[in-house]
């Protein structure tokens, strides 16, 4: 018999731990379709800005108070809706054809780094039927005088007022750039988050030589990006029994085992889909398969976690310890 690929993420039973991130190939129904017929157990659609709530409340006041000539120089603040995904209803109309038309559970996601009346619309996503809510805080702090207790109350506030908004479960998509990571974590479960997405990978911009201008150079991520969230799965498991997703690096079965291994509900995967496709996912669970078995698992659940710090023999592997032997031996190795 072939070992059993179900899994738990927020609460939501799935068929194996291959979920379709937010990204190009969730954004249309019929790549939607494509991906529940490649294997994805589950989906989250890509995020609805705060941006793009906040311009169209706006626009919709100055309508209402100046007309639409009163404001011609104001619109260019923001960038235009169409540079985005899809305006706010139109969002909700997508998770609702979403909705219906997949079996598999679909999440929606909201991208924003401030508190305010906009994240209202998790409530509308909510009643569109979305099985989850992934809460995206993209935050980039600059200025010397936010400190990092501000950050962290920034991401703990919004997190509260989003929870008291819904009721269907509720993840949080982070950074890694927190001083003690497993604190914020646990604050953030305090806060109302039932589950964790690690990590949000933060786009880079570049300087054009050719224009001495900044621009935005979006770079698929590869598997060596995949031991950062690595570690810090292993570590979190450790200390959390709440969920925790991994993301950022996701391309091949070897891929998914590792994460699972150290403690992964779900494995999240975007540019691996991008590059390959959907039948990807069809891969990674004949990868998944061949190597259960082959290592004599029965499931996924029962090797779950197995790996994580407290289970392996030497806990320290994931932290200073295996930095320094590292070193130490590359060098060695160079001489």
């Amino acid at each position: 018999m072939s070992a059993r690929l179900k899994t738990r993420y927020l609460g939501l039973e799935l068929k194996n731990p291959v979920v379709a991130s937010a990204g190009p190939l969730t954004a249309r129904l019929d790549s939607l379709i494509r991906l529940e017929e490649a294997g994805a157990s589950a989906v989250v659609l890509p995020s609805l800005f705060e941006e793009q709530i906040v311009r169209e409340e706006d626009e919709i006041n100055r309508l209402y108070e100046y007309g639409t000539e009163s404001f011609a120089e104001a619109q260019t603040y923001l960038p235009e809706m169409e540079e985005y995904h899809t305006g706010p209803e139109n969002y909700l109309q997508n998770l609702r054809n979403a909705k219906g038309a997949l079996t598999i559970p679909v999440i929606a996601s909201l991208n924003g780094t401030s508190t305010g009346g906009w994240t209202g619309y998790a409530r509308l996503m909510q009643d569109a039927g979305a099985d989850a809510l992934e809460l995206n805080i993209y935050y980039l702090p600059t200025h010397p005088d936010v400190t990092s207790a501000d950050v962290e109350a920034r991401y703990l506030k919004l997190v509260a007022e989003v929870r008291a908004a819904v009721s269907v479960p509720l993840a949080v998509k982070i950074g890694p750039f927190f001083s003690s990571l497993p604190n914020m974590a646990k604050r953030l479960y305090d806060a109302g988050a039932d589950g964790l997405v690690v990590f949000n990978r933060f786009l880079q911009p570049d300087i054009d030589l050719a224009t001495l201008s900044v621009q935005p150079r979006l770079v698929l991520s590869s598997s060596d990006e995949l031991r950062l969230p690595l570690r810090w799965i292993a570590i979190l498991r450790s200390y959390f029994d709440k969920s925790l997703a991994a993301t950022t690096g996701v391309h091949t079965a070897q891929d998914v085992i590792k994460l699972v291994l150290a403690g992964a509900d779900v494995a999240m995967t975007t540019s691996g889909l991008l590059q390959s496709g959907p039948a990807l996912i069809g891969d990674i669970l004949l990868g998944m398969r061949t190597w259960l078995d082959s290592n004599e698992y029965e499931s996924v659940e029962q090797m779950k976690g197995s790996m994580s710090q407290r289970n392996i023999p030497d806990p320290e592997a994931f932290e200073r310890a295996n930095y320094v032997k590292t070193i130490v031996s590359y060098s060695t190795e160079s001489e």
